[in-house]
């Protein structure tokens, strides 16, 4: 359990929308168009991520059944897919509701590459400079999928409100031999996020009523299991 202190973001609201009803450029449009002024923040770029779970899957299943409390644990990094990661990150995502947080750790750099070999990970962490607690317990959890997604970043002209739009999702499973398995390319789909700090919950209907899209239950963990797996 990670204790207050390594709480290193604050508590912030995410309304997630899984759009398959419109194209990735309508939904650019719809953002361009929003009474909110919102304007791009930051250039396009590619998001990885390594997803770890416990034996028994607790992290998955506590997504799949709605649990109000729930948590993810993930390696992060910018840029290609494969070869030499440089600035890593050590990243529990802790959600109740729709309120979360993160807390991040810096991790060595390292190397993937095909076969994924999951001890090399567990070597990273035990040299890593992050709490024993956390040491331990990411120790006893296991890789199970590999996930990389184009994201784009807007701020509205107030500074209240932040959107994500992700597309061009990419999964792999992670097998118990530790090879890459089962690839699986989703082209249709697009992920809006629209997040906002606590203090904003009151205006929040007035920006997420203008979108013509229904408020949705989203995880690429899940889906990208669900995708790789099932």
């Amino acid at each position: 359990m990670l204790s207050a202190k390594e709480q290193l973001e604050p508590l912030r609201y995410e309304r997630k929308y899984l759009i398959n009803d419109y194209s990735y450029g309508d939904v650019k449009q719809f953002i361009k168009f929003h009474p909110a002024s919102f304007s791009e923040i930051y250039h396009e770029r590619r998001i990885n991520n390594i997803y770890f779970d416990t034996p028994g899957m607790s992290n998955y299943y506590d997504n799949e059944d709605g649990s109000t409390d729930r948590k993810k644990v993930r390696i992060r990094w910018y840029g290609d897919l494969f070869g030499k990661i440089d600035s890593p990150i050590l990243e529990y995502k802790i959600k109740n509701g729709l309120l979360g947080y993160k807390v991040s750790h810096k991790l060595p750099g390292f190397t993937i590459g095909q076969p994924f070999i999951a001890g090399q990970l567990k070597e990273i962490f035990k040299s890593a400079s992050i709490p024993d607690n956390v040491k331990d317990e990411l120790l006893f959890l296991q890789p199970t999928l590999l996930n990389q997604y184009k994201r784009k970043y807007f701020l509205s002209a107030d500074k209240k409100f932040r959107i994500t739009i992700d597309h061009d999702l990419t999964y792999y499973g992670i097998s118990v031999q530790t090879f890459f398995i089962n690839r699986s390319v989703d082209y249709t789909s697009t992920v809006l996020e629209l997040k906002y700090d606590l203090e904003h919950e009151t205006e929040v209907n007035q920006v997420s009523s203008m979108f013509p899209f229904m408020l949705t239950k989203n995880s690429k963990y899940l889906s990208g299991l669900q995708r790789v797996f099932f």
